[in-house]
């Protein structure tokens, strides 16, 4: 089974940055994908932002233009750089590892392996 630990997160200002870190007991293949999502009380699940094997990258509208995803191979690390953030980002957020799924234009990360979750939280 992978293993996926989670590091950074926090407290923060509005407007202020963090970044996450997700280290990986090993990396993807090219059938691989790995992602971010938050859960904060009372909401659904959201997915965050994803990145496949080649680098390709899907961030959800919510954070577009603040979020960052990125993945360092050589170190089995998936990285969330987080800028401008706002109260309502405020959640546990979690990595994960999957298989990617094709459909048509677009793609998803069916995920199968899931980091511990960090709290992160925005206040005004």
């Amino acid at each position: 089974q992978v293993q996926l630990v989670q590091s950074g997160g926090g407290s923060v200002q509005a407007g202020g940055s963090l970044n996450l870190s997700c280290a990986t007991s090993e990396n993807i293949d090219s059938g691989g994908c790995m992602g971010w999502s938050r859960l904060a009380p009372g909401k659904a699940r959201e997915a965050v932002a994803r990145i496949d094997f080649a680098g390709n990258t899907i961030v959800a509208p919510s954070v577009k233009g603040r979020f960052t995803i990125s993945r360092d191979n050589a170190k089995n690390t998936l990285f969330l750089q987080m800028n401008s953030l706002k109260p309502e980002d405020t959640a546990m957020y979690s990595c994960a590892l999957g298989r990617k799924a094709s459909f048509g234009t677009t793609w998803t990360c069916q995920y199968t392996d899931w980091g511990q979750g960090t709290q992160v939280t925005v206040s005004t």
